[in-house]
């Protein structure tokens, strides 16, 4: 059966009516989960088991039966494990219908469905007794519900919910504890994630600064964790302040409570500097012991390991304090973390008595400057990164006149102060979001130029001349960016609103930037392949039923689709040269044919070819661009540099996910891509040759 979904095409800007299969939204969750980075993560499967097997080995030493349950089965390999282990039987939750169907086959094909019982609940909707879903509760408790954060997936609940209705009293628990740590760090790149620096421009008479309005200045930020790879960070990014703290433990074999909580821990700074960040991760002990840990430490924590396990699923946090703080050396401070049902927060304060630590009042983080809300962390990055200012008021400085009407279209940009303070001499922007209005009001306002530029709060093809003075435009600017931006093309917005604009556009109108072009690199990656390969066999266990369901899944499409990911965080290495293969040229409006290029790339480096990298360069200018890709073609170690601003689009090679059917040696590969004005998607296709 067929659906009508209703969406907003990044693109085109147009909402569109598509038809779906009714398993559309299904296919897309199983294509986008995590499940292939946790089957082929061998450091939390190796752990696991050996603590279930610590687990039922502890409880069949009491001379009990060992009753096993598993919340958040997923495939049933933590079920498998236990009754492999020795449990007599094992209830498995999991909530998700194609995944608990998708564990019933697992689990029967591997011979164990006697004594595994799958439950499609979720677990606070379980219930037990003679006619329940369970006989009886569970003396061994097994779990997986933890993400970066530990708690953001619901975990506190659902412990909480198990210990008082479905286990018994004093159950072993795998994970038996886990413990989050923290450390105080100065660090001016973390902190541009998180608030506007002063933007400076060069002029002829001098230096001009672009300044966040004061809202902007104390407020706590984005409730959110920023959960990174912060493997990817070099050290030279960040000043420790701080030793490695540990903020708090949870018990699991004990009543675990969802309710709002706080813990301080007073630490002397091992340097003196500005507290910015707080970095965290935790780990988790698999048995009362502590003698099986798995842990999340950054590699300049976890230093007994040479390479850190790599995982996907579980990162570190960045936490950014309401303002920056500064501490001195030996002169202690209170490092507060709070939780709720589902997030963490952090507070520094001198150190007080411990009454006085107490009165603290828990309140989660809200943004209320509004700059938050609409710029993410890597756009606050964006707009403080300094060489990439220079390069847009350089490229102003040579198509800007005195008499320039200029007409921006970007959300929430800069740009229109710029032309300002160049000396264009009238400046409108268009803002579709009342809350990028609102805030670019108060910018403007902040440095004064209120008077000079004026919003239109309307989508591009609702402008009227009467929008802009009667005037009109002479330079179009655009950086461009909108927040509904996904892949790199989507971006392209900025031409369809050209050209929805084109009616008060003046007929020797300067469009800014005038062309873009679309980039592609065949690459070999590190690690993100993972989550794209199939398993096999995990721990011993047959998953690969697991295997082809996500391989269905991403197949559903006639096409498969490239995927957003910040490549900074992902090494790769360059199998290619770097090879533009679309143009788009912003001064004609868009087109109504399509734009396509087939041709052949040669791989002129030896390695595996997991995919191809794509991303856009905008010409500013004849003689100046910007790009959101590729930096560098390689490092010292050989890896691409990236952009740490943007997203880059993967196309993962179907030998990926296919790994059988991988070429001997492929010397070269042919593409097709193709994109479609009407819809405004880029489709691909690559095939390899030996």
């Amino acid at each position: 059966m067929k659906v009508f979904c209703g969406r907003a095409n990044p693109t085109t800007g147009a909402v569109e009516w598509l038809e779906e299969d009714e398993n559309y939204d299904y296919h897309q969750e199983i294509a986008r989960s995590c499940y292939a980075d946790m089957l082929n993560d061998k450091d939390r499967n190796t752990k696991y088991f050996q603590g279930i097997r610590a687990a039922v080995g502890r409880v069949k030493a009491r001379g009990e039966r060992a009753v096993v349950l598993d919340i958040g089965t997923g495939t049933g390999l933590l079920s498998m494990m236990a009754v492999t282990a020795g449990a007599d039987f094992c209830y498995a939750v999991e909530v998700f219908k194609p995944m608990a169907e998708a564990a019933e086959k697992i689990v029967a094909k591997n011979g164990l469905r006697d004594k595994i019982k799958i439950i499609n609940k979720h677990s606070t909707e379980v219930t037990v007794g003679p006619d329940g879903d369970m006989q009886c509760r569970a003396n061994i408790l097994i779990t997986e519900l933890f993400d970066t954060e530990l708690i953001g997936e619901g975990a506190l609940p659902s412990y909480e919910h198990a210990h008082r209705y479905l286990v018994q009293e004093g159950c072993e628990a795998v994970p038996h504890r886990a413990t989050v740590y923290a450390q105080l760090v100065e660090s001016e790149r973390m902190w541009s994630w998180n608030k506007l620096f002063p933007v400076c421009i060069q002029m002829e008479d001098g230096e001009k600064a672009i300044v966040s309005p004061p809202e902007m200045e104390g407020c706590p930020g984005a409730p959110s964790v920023y959960d990174i790879q912060l493997n990817q960070v070099p050290l030279k990014d960040f000043t420790v302040l701080s030793d490695v703290v540990t903020m708090f433990s949870v018990d699991f074999s004990k009543r675990v409570s969802r309710a709002p909580a706080s813990f301080t821990v007073q630490l002397e700074p091992v340097r003196s500097g500005r507290a910015q960040v707080v970095l965290s991760w935790w780990d988790m002990d698999l048995d009362p012991e502590g003698s099986i840990k798995c842990t999340m430490a950054p590699y300049w924590v976890n230093v007994t390991s040479e390479d850190p396990p790599w995982r996907d699923h579980w990162m570190q946090c960045v936490y950014f304090l309401p303002d920056e703080e500064p501490v001195l050396q030996g002169q202690s401070v209170n490092l507060t973390a709070f939780r709720d049902d589902y997030s963490v927060w952090y507070k520094l304060q001198k150190a007080r008595s411990e009454e006085a630590v107490t009165e603290v009042h828990i309140e989660s983080p809200v943004c209320w400057c509004q700059a938050h809300l609409l710029w993410n962390r890597p756009r606050f990055g964006e707009l403080n990164d300094q060489t990439r200012t220079a390069q847009y008021v350089q490229a102003l400085k040579e198509v800007l006149k005195p008499t320039s009407v200029c007409l921006s279209v970007s959300d929430g940009s800069l740009l229109p102060i710029m032309a300002c303070y160049l000396g264009a001499e009238q400046v409108f922007m268009l803002e579709s979001s009342a809350v990028s209005h609102s805030l670019m009001k108060k910018i403007f306002k902040a440095n004064h130029v209120q008077d000079q530029i004026n919003i239109v709060e309307k989508h591009p093809e609702s402008v009227l001349s009467s929008d802009l003075g009667d005037k009109k435009v002479s330079l179009l600017i655009g950086e461009p960016f909108f927040s509904t931006s996904l892949l790199p093309w989507h971006n392209l917005y900025f031409w369809y609103a050209r050209s929805a604009v084109a009616s008060h556009l003046t007929s020797d109108v300067t469009i800014f930037p005038q062309s873009a072009s679309l980039h592609m690199m065949i690459v070999e990656f590190k690690d993100l392949w993972r989550i794209r390969s199939p398993c096999g066999t995990c721990e011993g266990f047959d998953v690969r039923i697991m295997d082809e369901m996500v391989k269905n899944s991403l197949d559903f499409r006639e096409s498969r689709e490239a995927e957003p990911h910040p490549l900074w965080e992902y090494p790769c290495k360059p199998l290619s040269d770097p090879l533009e293969v679309l143009t788009f040229d912003f001064r004609e409006t868009v087109p109504e044919r399509s734009i396509g290029k087939e041709g052949t790339v040669n791989l002129s480096r030896a390695g595996k070819s997991h995919g191809a990298v794509l991303w856009m360069e905008y010409n500013l200018t004849s003689s100046l661009s910007v790009s959101t890709g590729l930096v560098k073609v390689s490092d010292e170690k050989g890896y691409c540099q990236w952009t740490p601003h943007c997203k880059q689009a993967v196309y993962f090679f179907s030998t990926v996910s296919a790994p059988e059917t991988l070429p001997g040696c492929p010397s070269a590969v042919t593409y097709a891509l193709s994109f479609n004005p009407k819809t405004g998607d880029v489709t691909m296709d690559f095939k390899f040759l030996s």
